[in-house]
């Protein structure tokens, strides 16, 4: 070939021509491979940089297999938790249904005692109240020179006296209208005396027969009287037949010195005993009051000047007046008429009057010295035979010191058992018994709480007081401990009024043995039970394995503790849900032990190794637990006999359990949640890297397509134009050939 000549256009032509199909070879191989580095030849520092990239790329995409496989067993292994935390919430619902089942025990270890009385506001029981005797102040009776000391027979009334001007030959039998008496009595005219009033009537004196209804007419008189103080004096059709001896017994019903009783139209009069009637003597009238009232008359002023009685004139009205006098048989301050007094809601009221027969007593009621009383404590004290022993009497019979049997108008008097009767002490002051029922509280109205030496020191007390002796119930000021009852806080109480840390009611003495697992519970019979609460209801008080031992100077009052008694039905059905928990447990072990893949089991104690660079310089370690339910601390119920549901408390231990397992479970999964993420998040970053290094790569060795088929096209054009050219530098050739020819 050396020895073939070309001409110098054609051999450059040539050339190109061969450089062209050179290049073009290259643009083609590149567009084919999509590389413009295939082999070390075309870029050896690119080529094995690119080839060191893409084999650490392999690398991590290796590895990134064995993390996807890591992730996974973290996945099954929290897989398997949720359905274990399933698990363990169904075994607490069957533990709570045991909670709500009936208590195992139809009744629980206790103890017992009867406190008469007791009540849930007071447990120490009924107060026991003793009669108290207070004293009033000294009491002195009506003698001169300050007077002595009262006694028991001392009259509570005390009679007066006035005595008139001189009525010129004035006696009994004189008539009122003429003569020396001249009173001027006319048709209408009154009297009022204490006030009753004496009406004069200028009509003659009625018979029995014709006495206006009501009254009663008084024999050999001219007077007719209705009983209760009130009478008519008749003047005679001529106005003068009426006698000062009518009207001073007129007087006298109206004072109560004398008493009348009507019985067909008829009255008969009687002068009460120790009382005086009014007369006239040496030609004056003399006007006796009762001993239970002072006397009041009041009346025109000339009328009761003509008697004697005023030196007032006219015809308006004037008063007379006989006060009562003190003397050595009565108090020294009498009592007024229609003065009461209330004794422990009980009243005593005070009567001018002398006490009636038996015979004249109220139905129901009972005489009984100079008191007559209802029988429920209700009494009239007469004043006209009345003396303290009678006052006392009847404050006894308030208070209930004494009590009383009504029959036939009689009072059969009885003093209650530990009570002693109220009586007069030796220097004149009343000891008043309180009796037992009531505190003593006495209020008055009139001078009956000042006359009886009942209104204080200074003479102002409106009420007169005394509390009774009081013993407090059974328990009162004992003592009663209890040991410590299944871990409890011992109990120490002292019974007592609240005060100072002693125990009074229930709910405070419940307080207390709540802190001991204990309750108290008291019936309408006062029946004070300490039992166990419904937690320990399988538990038995001052046994050696429970403790709660009891003690103090109360314990000889309460019975003996007992061991509870169970329920049969109730502890078949609680026996009926150990069986369910223990095919619960049963599930939790072979669900822990299905939580694998590939072989491995974080639930069951495995480690999970992972490589995490290509290096192997970058691991986690992934340590496993077991969760089988002894590693969730939870046990088969029901072994060797023992009912773990039998009561509240032991059932309460057995959620506990429970509860802390779920609460592992619930830690692990967050543990097991931390390492997935941590894994995914490793995961990630190496899918990126492993793109950065193939991209890295990629731009070291990859061929730029638009550029090589740009290449590709303008190689195509120059070959094409190389060929014209080479054929054009041939025409010469061409030419002496056809010479040739």
């Amino acid at each position: 070939m050396s020895n073939i000549t070309l001409s110098s256009a054609t051999r450059q032509n040539l050339l190109v021509a061969q450089d062209t199909a050179a290049l073009l070879s290259t643009t083609q191989n590149r567009l084919a491979t999509g590389k413009k580095v295939n082999s070390a030849l075309d870029s050896p520092s690119s080529f094995f940089t690119a080839q060191g990239l893409d084999n650490r790329a392999g690398d991590l995409s290796n590895i990134l297999d064995s993390i996807s496989n890591g992730v996974q067993v973290i996945q099954a292994a929290n897989t398997g938790i949720t359905s274990l935390q399933k698990l363990v919430d169904n075994a607490k619902s069957v533990a709570n249904q045991a909670l709500q089942a009936t208590i195992g025990y139809s009744t629980k270890s206790n103890v017992s005692t009867t406190i008469t009385g007791a009540t849930a506001s007071d447990l120490r029981g009924t107060t026991s109240y003793l009669s108290a005797q207070a004293t009033s102040n000294v009491l002195y009776d009506g003698t001169a020179a300050n007077g002595a000391a009262v006694s028991g027979t001392t009259k509570l009334g005390a009679a007066g006296t006035m005595t008139g001007g001189t009525i010129t030959g004035a006696t009994g039998a004189t008539v009122l209208n003429t003569g020396g008496a001249a009173a001027g009595f006319g048709d209408g005219d009154t009297l009022t005396v204490n006030g009753k009033t004496i009406t004069f009537s200028k009509t003659a004196a009625p018979t029995t027969s014709t006495v206006p209804t009501g009254y009663g007419f008084i024999a050999s008189s001219n007077v007719a009287t209705d009983g209760n103080g009130n009478s008519t004096v008749y003047l005679g059709a001529n106005g003068n037949v009426a006698t000062i001896s009518d009207l001073l017994s007129a007087v006298d019903l109206a004072s109560g010195v004398s008493s009348a009783s009507i019985s067909a139209g008829a009255a008969t009069v009687a002068t009460a005993t120790g009382e005086t009637a009014s007369n006239v003597a040496s030609a004056k009238i003399v006007l006796n009051s009762a001993t239970g009232a002072d006397l009041q008359i009041s009346g025109k002023a000339d009328q009761l000047k003509a008697l004697g009685l005023t030196s007032s004139t006219g015809s308006g009205t004037a008063t007379v007046s006989v006060t009562r006098t003190t003397a050595a048989g009565s108090l020294g301050t009498l009592l007024q008429d229609g003065s009461t007094l209330n004794v422990n809601g009980k009243t005593i009221s005070f009567k001018n009057a002398a006490v009636p027969a038996a015979a004249n007593v109220a139905s129901g009621s009972g005489k009984n010295g100079n008191i007559v009383t209802d029988g429920n404590g209700n009494s009239t004290v007469y004043l006209q035979g009345g003396t303290v022993a009678d006052v006392l009497t009847a404050i006894d019979l308030a208070t209930g010191t004494q009590t009383t049997t009504n029959a036939s108008g009689s009072a059969t008097l009885k003093t209650a058992t530990g009570a002693t009767n109220s009586s007069v002490a030796t220097n004149g002051s009343l000891k008043i018994s309180t009796g037992t029922l009531a505190d003593l509280n006495i209020t008055g109205s009139g001078n009956a709480l000042s006359a009886l030496g009942l209104s204080g020191n200074a003479g102002t007390d409106t009420s007169f007081t005394a509390a009774r002796t009081s013993t407090p119930g059974g328990l009162s000021g004992k003592t009663l401990t209890f040991g410590s009852l299944n871990s409890g806080t011992a109990v120490n109480v002292t019974f007592g009024d609240g005060t100072n840390g002693t125990v009074k009611t229930l709910d405070d003495l419940n307080t207390k043995l709540a802190l001991n697992n204990m309750q108290a519970s008291l019936d309408a019979s006062g029946k004070l039970t300490i039992s166990t609460t419904n937690d320990y209801a399988s538990s038995t008080i001052g046994s050696a394995a429970d403790g709660g031992t009891i003690g103090g100077t109360a314990a000889t009052l309460f019975s003996t503790a007992q061991a509870p008694v169970a329920d049969v039905n109730s502890q078949n059905t609680r026996k009926s849900l150990l069986s369910q928990f223990n095919q619960i447990l049963d599930n939790i072990k072979s669900t822990a032990q299905d939580a694998s893949f590939n072989g491995v089991n974080l639930l069951n104690g495995d480690t999970l190794k992972l490589t995490l660079n290509e290096k192997g310089s970058s691991t986690m370690n992934l340590i496993g637990v077991t969760f089988d339910p002894a590693g969730l601390g939870l046990t088969r119920l029901g072994q060797n006999g023992l009912n773990e549901f039998e009561d509240i408390s032991s059932t309460n231990k057995v959620i506990t359990s429970l509860t802390q397992a779920s609460s592992a479970l619930r830690s692990q999964a967050s543990t097991f949640g931390s390492n997935l993420s941590v894994v995914q998040n490793r995961q990630d970053f190496n899918k990126q890297i492993i793109n950065v290094l193939q991209t890295g790569s990629s731009k070291l060795t990859d061929a730029d397509l638009n550029e090589e088929a740009a290449n590709s096209q303008a190689l195509s054009t120059r070959q094409s134009l190389t060929v014209s050219a080479l054929s054009l530098a041939n025409q010469a050739q061409q030419s002496v050939l056809q010479l040739l020819r």
